[in-house]
């Protein structure tokens, strides 16, 4: 097969901290017809592709769960990945990761083993809680720091870095799905755009953030206040203020500067998010309007309105 013709294959490597959401990922990207392998030996990998080019030719789309249970997993993958992207194939890293406290309490609810504790000699003496595992090895802490810091190299190179913190299986599973389902072979990325509102919490996933808290605001219009950014009425209140204008005017220029920039470094995707105080008025105008300004130039956009109906 020749490297124009592998271009086309997208193989997703999902990896990142041990109880951030990799399974479920895997399972989300099943659900959507990739081939998927969980705890692939990462030195099988370039074996795996060639099987896939040579006896499964429809094969075109793979997510494989390669991550530090996997024991040559830190020593192999710079190599591997190096060889795999130096043929041709379509490779994206997408990393997984939650906060320390997020993962110290999934770890006491499924009341798992972190394949960090009980990895190599590192000293600490949990014998109480040793069973058939022996006596000696890391702290669930331990783990987790270790882990993180292990990771960090792989981390810097990761075309993704997703944050489950805040994210529940459901909504980790809806990311994945709307990201990579619909996305064909002859689009060159998907773009998302979100509102959201400040007052609770900036999305994790977004690569651009733009705050618009500056705009006029329809919540203290009291006929438009019950009403959405999905409306007409907030919409054309919200477009005749001039600091909209020159809003919309900067950022479709900013957008118009950096979109074939991610295209030609071969970005698959693209977040951007606009907040507001609410995330019901202002934020939800701007992302409707954004949307429409990816659409008219040919991208797959999906739009995400995540706070609008918390008040």
């Amino acid at each position: 097969m020749r490297k124009s013709s592998r271009s086309s294959h997208h193989i997703v490597v999902v990896t990142g901290l041990s109880g951030s959401g990799k399974s479920t990922a895997i399972k989300a990207f099943e659900d959507i017809g990739y081939l998927c392998i969980d705890n692939l030996p990462v030195p099988l990998l370039p074996a795996l592709l060639d099987l896939c080019e040579g006896e499964m030719p429809d094969t075109r789309k793979v997510a494989l769960g390669i991550d530090i249970r996997e024991r040559t997993f830190l020593k192999a993958y710079e190599k591997i990945f190096k060889e795999i992207q130096e043929k041709g194939y379509n490779l994206e890293i997408l990393f997984f990761e939650a906060s320390v406290d997020v993962l110290q309490r999934r770890y006491s609810q499924t009341r798992r083993i972190h394949p960090l504790e009980l990895w190599d000699g590192y000293k600490t003496d949990r014998s109480e809680n040793s069973g058939e595992h022996g006596g000696i090895r890391r702290s669930l802490l331990e783990a987790i720091n270790r882990e993180r810091e292990l990771l960090k190299p792989l981390r810097d190179r990761a075309t993704k870095v997703i944050d489950t913190s805040e994210l529940t299986v459901h909504a980790l599973k809806q990311m994945i799905t709307t990201t990579y389902r619909l996305v064909r072979e002859e689009e060159a990325m998907t773009v998302q755009v979100l509102s959201f509102g400040f007052k609770y919490g900036v999305p994790h996933d977004a690569d651009m953030v733009l705050d618009v808290r500056f705009l006029p605001n329809p919540f203290f219009v009291e006929s438009l206040r019950p009403l959405t950014g999905c409306n007409p009425e907030v919409q054309t209140w919200v477009f005749s203020h001039d600091d909209t204008q020159d809003f919309i005017r900067l950022v479709e220029s900013l957008l118009e500067f950096l979109v074939p920039r991610y295209l030609k470094e071969g970005r698959r995707y693209f977040t951007i998010a606009f907040g507001c105080t609410g995330g019901k008025h202002r934020s939800v105008v701007m992302a409707e309007h954004f949307s429409s300004w990816f659409r008219n130039r040919g991208f797959y956009t999906l739009t995400f309105h995540r706070d609008a109906g918390n008040e």
